[in-house]
């Protein structure tokens, strides 16, 4: 994976992964498949060359529970540290296991719950609560591990399981709380029961079943062969003789830690280890605010417009008396930093291409009915306070509260671009809030010709929507 630079929300350039299956063997033989060594090096070598094509100024490098407990790690590393020119990290337990929980407090808004990222060759378990991060442990439950170590038997492995995470304090910790999955493995049995309930946002990161959805699935997914399973060309043929193991795995530590819901991450070790290198300024950074002001620089007309538009619609809603929760505020901001990220698009189909690139941005730290309110108050900005022409399949996600919220803000940018036409300065200028049951819109002085029936008119769609009267003073 190759970053555009280190920072709260690092943007991926370049991404290739080879499953090579380090770990196939190192249970049974306690050595790397030879097979695999040699796929790696070939992996390695042009990785480099990827690296030096894209000018890449640093690279990092890690390897996991393979390299550290097979006898031939050690030599095998020093051959991948000559190829790739640079020294890699082979990571303990309990340090994988910590940048695993990094990776989920990087990616998520608050997050409270047990991490469990699987691997090849093992299963690290951490309890995170915010940026509070207890100590780890790391089980030989990754899926080449428990299939090697089963003798390719489920039944096997699934002794060894109930063996392995009877003896796992974070499990104890779970009860009524999140498990955040981190892995490939977990991820391809995700992106099956998505194909297989017909998920309508395609978007791994932040998907969300809840304790016994993820049971039934996980005792399907274990019973019958992976051929057979409806969907099953969503994951990669590689993947498929392991999904029964990530399967058995997953129902277990769901049963025993008695979580509420499963949330998948598309972060881990990886990401948790560019954000353990941030300095303490940027690691206090909202992630979804740090991206929307990305994007808000790189596809704005006019950047600052859009942080007026935050200071604008503070007013407004303070005033409103609508009742607007510390979670849906920081939303509300996110989207006013990205409202204007349609405009070099065609007027016909400005809403629509808004929503779609909103709804399957590379956003992390916002869940998924999160991710339909700013594509959804965007739309509503485009096209205007109605639904029809308004993704049912979205919607779906959505509450009738974050619906509602939605149109209120969609509302609220329609005034406010048809006031400033995108310009910055001239917001802070003209306030809009709720004075005395009216909704006021104040355009006086050099503003005041900037007032006409365009304006008006979406001033009083405004105040239906709200229940006020409309007041537009010149």
């Amino acid at each position: 994976m190759v970053y555009e630079g280190l920072t709260r929300s690092p943007t991926p350039i370049f991404n290739e992964k080879v499953l090579a299956g380090l770990g196939r063997e190192v249970q049974s033989k306690g050595l790397l498949a030879p097979e695999a060594v040699e796929t790696t090096t070939i992996a390695l070598k042009r990785f480099r060359a990827l690296c030096d094509t894209l000018q890449v100024k640093r690279v990092l490098g890690i390897a996991t529970a393979a390299c550290r407990d097979a006898r031939n790690g050690p030599a095998f590393i020093r051959d991948a540290e000559r190829i790739c020119r640079t020294r890699i990290d082979v990571l303990s337990g309990r340090h994988e296991a910590q940048l695993s929980a990094l990776g989920v407090v990087s990616g998520f808004y608050r997050p409270d719950g047990i991490v469990g990222d699987l691997g090849g060759g093992s299963l690290e378990l951490v309890d995170v609560h915010g940026h509070r991060i207890r100590p780890g442990i790391t089980l030989p439950l990754g899926g080449l591990a428990l299939q090697d170590s089963a003798g390719k038997s489920l039944k096997k492995a699934e002794k060894i399981v109930e063996a392995a995470l009877a003896k796992a304090p974070p499990l104890s910790l779970g009860k009524n709380r999140t498990f955040y999955a981190v892995g490939g493995a977990w991820r391809a049995l995700a992106r099956l029961h998505m194909a297989q309930v017909g998920y309508p946002l395609h978007v791994m990161h932040g998907y969300t079943l809840r304790a016994k959805d993820a049971i039934e699935f996980c005792e399907l997914v274990r019973r019958v062969a992976p051929e057979s399973l409806a969907q099953v060309e969503v994951v990669a043929t590689a993947r498929r003789p392991l999904l029964g193991y990530a399967a058995l795995v997953l129902e277990h530590v769901v049963r025993r830690s008695k979580v509420d819901n499963v949330v998948i991450s598309a972060l881990g070790v990886r990401e948790g280890l560019l954000y353990s290198m941030l300095g303490e300024r940027e690691r206090s950074k909202d992630a979804l605010i740090a991206a929307a002001r990305n994007i808000n620089l790189l596809r704005s007309r006019v950047p600052r417009h859009g942080e007026e538009l935050i200071a604008w619609t503070d007013r407004f809603m303070a005033s409103s008396g609508i009742d607007e929760t510390a979670s849906e505020k920081r939303l509300r901001h996110a989207a006013c930093l990205i409202a204007d990220i349609g405009w070099r698009t065609h007027p016909d189909y400005r809403g629509e291409q808004a929503l779609n690139l909103i709804s399957h941005a590379d956003f992390v730290a916002v869940d998924h009915p999160g991710r339909a309110y700013l594509a959804m108050a965007v739309f509503y900005r485009h096209v205007g306070l109605v639904s029809e022409d308004l993704s049912p399949r979205l919607r779906e996600l959505a509450t009738s509260r974050i619906l509602d919220r939605a149109r209120v803000l969609g509302g609220a940018l329609r005034v406010a671009y048809m006031v400033s036409a995108s310009m910055s300065g001239v917001l802070p200028n003209t306030p809009m809030r709720v004075e005395r049951g009216k909704l006021v819109l104040r355009m006086t002085g050099k503003y005041a010709p900037l007032a006409g029936d365009r304006v008006a008119t979406r001033l009083r769609q405004l105040a239906r929507l709200i229940g006020r009267e409309p007041l537009l003073v010149t």
